[in-house]
């Protein structure tokens, strides 16, 4: 059944998506490789905001106590702080700032959480942490502006509700972290943006209490922040991890559970930031490089916008070292590339996202068509996804559109459309059937960049009564970018592509149905170079004008005869 896109917009697209995107550790911005991963990212997809681990972790370096004349007394360096964020902004994203972890010399305790060695212990004097806190985000203002730092939201911390990453999952611990915190960043401007709890799925319980803490103890919060997976439990094999996964929709009820459990407190009416998403929480789960992972979170990047404020991909790149250093390119990291910018197909979603409309004429379960100001239609759809293993997936699916196109009187539209799939835009099947090399050569690196472009098609399509019937078949875990333009004919009247090869525009003469070289025991007769060959090539033109007739004969079988 085709279902008939209205010509009036139903809402606007908003860009929650794409307002912030995660990375690995702070200090791995330092690196060549991420920055150029970064540059790409940015150039075909355009984050604003860019949210990650470290920041006063040891290894960037801001908190250096020292001692001097017998007294401990502490220096705050921001070396490492200004090369990256200057390389943020120098790439046109900025920072979503997250106050953690604690220095190890501010440390109460010795606990850490990955390889790194972050440390998630509290400060063992919340004095010192303060003015750590004050001092770091005063450097931010003094050297980038209090007009730009006014628009970076600054997180305090990350997970508090998980032993990992906050000693004992101490609640009320954490209550004194975020009221000195945010009390720091308040003290440098009031108009600073400061939020959290940034729980990990599974503890909206924390929430009302934080709530009722800001509440009764008045402690400035502008924001609330949450994170949300789907996977289960981890199946560990050498180097990686596999898990079962629940439907997309959970994704979007974690999205929509922040507001429904502050409903009636104090912060229902504020923003809330997913500060993390993606379907595992593992950083070696191959699904990650997957067809199968674009498919399963399209329809939660085309829905996600309705639910929060923000939402944030963890991570853009597979630049992070949670678990070690990575064992081979594709070893199912959270990036949307690989390292050495491989894009993956859930790259190629975001970048289908980008190039989107404003304008939200129709959503479905397989689709969004959206308009762009200038009239232009982009339609993004994706195949049906099962997780559970219990319902076979189709090989094809089909969609069938009635999509307006204007102006009025346009008769044709340019269709390109732009597709992933198993067959696509994979760079990880192609790496599979290479053998799954860990440290691919440059041929085979050549050669996986040039698996993973998406394939693209473009043709033209009538249109009529101000409509175009837009048919599409997607292949398994397909998703694909449909991109409609009025066509506007400038075709010269002297344009005929008929005659592309020199031809005159007219019938080439009949094959003889007996040539010498075709009659029985006859020999082949050898043409000279360049001679038309009969019933293939037309006669040459008589006359300097290509496209004149030859002078008629005067019925005498000679030729006319010579000008005087």
């Amino acid at each position: 059944m085709r279902i008939t896109v209205p010509a009036q917009p139903v809402g606007r697209l908003t860009d929650a998506w794409r307002t912030c995107v995660g990375t690995g550790r702070f200090e791995l911005a330092l690196r060549r490789d991420y920055q150029d991963s970064l540059a790409l990212i940015q150039r075909d997809i355009g984050f604003r905001h860019i949210r990650g681990h470290g920041l006063l972790s040891d290894g960037v370096g801001v908190h250096r106590p020292y001692d001097h004349q017998g007294e401990r007394r502490i220096h705050h360096a921001f070396t490492y702080v200004d090369q990256v964020v200057d390389a943020y902004l120098d790439l046109g994203i900025r920072p979503f700032v997250e106050l953690g972890f604690m220095p190890s010399a501010l440390a109460s305790g010795d606990q850490t959480v990955f390889w790194w060695r972050g440390n998630v212990t509290p400060p063992r004097s919340w004095s010192e942490w303060a003015d750590l806190v004050r001092d770091t985000v005063a450097h931010l203002v003094d050297r980038y502006g209090l007009d730009e730092v006014r628009g970076w939201p600054i997180e305090v911390w990350n997970e508090p509700n998980l032993t990992n990453f906050w000693q004992a999952a101490d609640q009320d611990a954490y209550h004194r972290l975020y009221e000195v915190s945010a009390c720091a960043v308040k003290e440098v401007d009031a108009d600073l943006q400061v939020g959290g709890p940034a729980l990990s799925p599974g503890s909206d319980d924390w929430l009302a209490p934080f709530a009722d803490f800001v509440t009764d103890h008045e402690v400035p919060v502008d924001f609330v922040s949450r994170h949300a997976y789907t996977s289960g439990p981890a199946q560990h094999v050498p180097f990686g991890t596999y898990q079962t996964l629940a439907p997309a929709s959970e994704l979007l009820e974690q999205f929509a559970a922040p507001r429904r459990h502050l409903y009636g407190t104090a912060l229902a009416d504020l923003p809330v930031h997913i500060t993390e998403f993606n379907s595992s929480y593992r950083p070696d789960n191959p699904i990650h490089d997957t067809a199968l992972h674009a498919a399963y979170l399209a329809p939660v990047l085309a829905a996600g916008g309705d639910l929060v404020d923000s939402f944030s991909y963890w991570t853009f790149s597979d630049m992070f070292e949670e678990e070690g250093v990575p064992t081979a390119l594709f070893h199912g990291g959270f990036g949307l590339l690989t390292h050495r910018q491989i894009k993956k197909p859930t790259y190629h979603l975001y970048a289908f996202m980008a190039r989107l409309g404003d304008e939200v004429l129709a959503r479905g379960t397989d689709h969004l068509v959206t308009r762009h100001a200038d009239g232009r239609i982009a339609v993004l759809a994706w195949a049906p996804v099962d997780v559970t293993g219990r319902t076979p997936v189709a090989d094809r699916h089909s969609l069938a559109l009635s999509v307006p196109l204007g102006p009025p009187g346009a008769t044709a539209a340019f269709l390109l459309r732009s597709s992933v799939s198993e067959e696509a835009g994979n760079a990880w099947a192609a790496w599979g059937e290479m053998g799954r090399p860990r440290s691919p050569r440059p041929g085979q690196l050549d050669a996986l960049r040039e698996a993973a472009e998406p394939a693209r098609s473009h043709r033209a399509l009538p249109v009529t009564a101000g409509r175009v019937a837009l048919d599409l078949t997607l292949a398994r875990h397909e998703v694909t970018l449909v991109e409609l333009t009025p066509v506007r004919d400038e075709t010269p009247p002297w344009w005929d592509d008929d005659r592309l090869l020199g031809a005159a525009g007219r019938p080439a003469p009949a094959v003889p149905t007996a040539s010498v070289a075709s009659r029985p025991g006859s020999a082949p007769q050898e043409q000279p170079p360049g001679a038309p060959r009969p019933g293939v090539d037309p006669p040459e033109p008589a006359g300097p004008d290509a496209g004149s007739a030859p002078p008629e004969p005067d019925g005498s079988g000679s030729a006319p005869p010579e000008p005087a």
